[in-house]
């Protein structure tokens, strides 16, 4: 690739709600990540796929012939419509396609009009080797594409930041400053590095992520845009909840926190679900983990009694999309949701 880098060319990512051509996932499979209960997150992953396809294709990675078959049959018995998923043979360690997958930029002046961003991925700071099939998904798309791939060099991961489509990029100093990651860089380098490759020009940072997120806090779990001045950030009411103090200084942050052209955010509070427990440890359950489709928000649901004011809440906040809650009870215990599996391709 040439060394002038996205932004210098033109490129940026556009936020979650700009038109998609597709929806990118990774076919669970790794029984590691959900120990002794792999099985039972298909019917959930189903429907998430399915309400996908109701507004756009879904792309997805699988190691091989094999393991399509049995994605495909999978899907055909819960009624998805199999031409609108398109699978291609890309083997991974894991499912996690937010960190993992190709951060796809757009410059609708260019003559290419899409481009391809392969951070390095490291298992959230070396946690879960081996991660080498991973490592090079975004490129193995690239290819498929025939697409430009540029390499930064440094470890990203699209579950730590998020967009609002107007230059700002909101980010966490508990994982991206984490020395897991990138300890030869200061915060000012890391900066740099999200502006020339995300082509943004401001970053905005809170310190937190929720108890039980083993990705050292991403932002996909706490704070989310949902248009370029405002935001939705969870919230904790059970003052002897651990999450509680954390919450509260995120939104501290938040409300003092300005815009590039000195706007304040707009902020809404959603709530947390009750703590979720498996076999003793706490869950990273939060319903910031939904995913913005071409037709729906698809927000992790828990069995709570929050789960509807939930789903109210973010209704209000995206009047032009149906608001879907699917059940993550399962799937949470691989320690993610819908938006930590899913990564958009934007339409150009």
């Amino acid at each position: 690739m040439n060394k002038m880098t996205p932004r210098a060319a033109g490129y940026f990512f556009p936020a979650e709600w700009a038109p998609h051509d597709a929806t990118w996932l990774s076919w669970p499979h790794n029984p590691d990540t959900w120990p002794g209960k792999i099985d039972s997150i298909f019917p959930s992953y189903a429907l998430f796929v399915k309400t996908l396809t109701a507004g756009e294709r879904v792309h997805i990675n699988v190691a091989d012939e094999k393991l399509e078959l049995k994605a495909k049959e999978i899907l055909d018995k819960h009624q998805v419509n199999l031409d609108r998923v398109r699978f291609f043979h890309h083997p991974t360690n894991d499912a996690w396609c937010r960190d993992h997958g190709p951060a796809f930029l757009i410059n609708p002046d260019a003559e290419q009009k899409k481009v391809i961003v392969d951070w390095k991925h490291n298992a959230w700071g070396g946690k879960y080797p081996p991660f080498d099939l991973d490592d090079v998904i975004p490129t193995r798309i690239g290819e498929a594409y025939n697409m430009p791939v540029y390499h930064p060099g440094i470890v990203m991961e699209g579950g730590s930041v998020d967009f609002n489509c107007a230059g700002t990029l909101l980010t966490s100093t508990s994982c991206l400053l984490n020395p897991n990651r990138n300890p030869h860089l200061t915060k000012r380098e890391i900066e740099q590095y999200l502006i020339d490759y995300y082509g943004v020009e401001q970053i905005l940072w809170v310190d937190e992520g929720i108890i039980g997120d083993d990705t050292d806090g991403h932002i996909d779990d706490t704070v989310r845009f949902f248009n370029e001045d405002s935001v939705i950030t969870v919230i904790e009411h059970n003052k002897s909840d651990e999450n509680y103090a954390l919450l509260k200084r995120n939104l501290k942050q938040l409300e003092e926190m300005r815009l590039a052209d000195g706007r304040v955010l707009n902020i809404v509070e959603l709530p947390m679900p009750e703590a979720v427990f498996y076999e003793g440890q706490r869950l990273p359950a939060s319903y910031a983990n939904f995913y913005i489709s071409n037709q729906h928000v698809i927000m992790p649901t828990f069995r709570s009694k929050r789960d509807q004011e939930a789903i109210d809440i973010l209704a209000t906040c995206f009047p032009d999309r149906e608001v879907v809650g699917i059940d993550s009870t399962d799937i949470i215990w691989g320690l993610g949701s819908f938006h930590c599996l899913s990564q958009q391709e934007p339409s150009v």
